[in-house]
């Protein structure tokens, strides 16, 4: 088991930032791959971005492409995804999700790919 624990959500202004947290506990992280997802009202769930815990390669969802960044701190067992220039279609829950696969980090953007969630935190940007 792998238990997952996010923070660090809040409201914002357009064009602000925040930094979300993943803390992991349960397991070593090794094969892991490390998933973003958010999810606002009344639409599915929506790949944001995925890490290779073991190595730390990335992919993005297109639509925070060159605005989000995920990385991970092997000392505190945790992921980090900064969010910047932010818009208020960024509004949504944010989750991070663990997959045992070795697959490689660009093939897991479908959240049925995912074995463990944490319980999501809540993102709001102003307009």
């Amino acid at each position: 088991q792998v238990q997952l624990v996010e923070s660090g959500g809040g409201m914002v202004q357009a064009g602000g930032s925040l930094r979300l947290s993943c803390a992991a506990s349960g397991r070593a992280l090794n094969s892991y791959i490390m998933g973003w997802f958010r999810q606002a009202p009344g639409k599915e769930r929506e790949f944001v971005g995925t890490v290779r815990w073991s190595t730390g390669i990335t992919y993005y969802g297109d639509s925070v492409k060159g605005r989000f960044t995920i990385s991970r701190d092997y000392a505190k067992n945790t992921v980090y995804l900064q969010m910047n220039s932010l818009k208020p279609e960024d509004t949504a829950v944010y989750y991070c999700a663990a997959a045992a696969r070795l697959s490689a980090v660009r093939t897991l953007t479908d959240p049925r790919e995912y074995d463990y969630w944490g319980q999501g935190t809540q993102v709001t940007v102003s307009s």
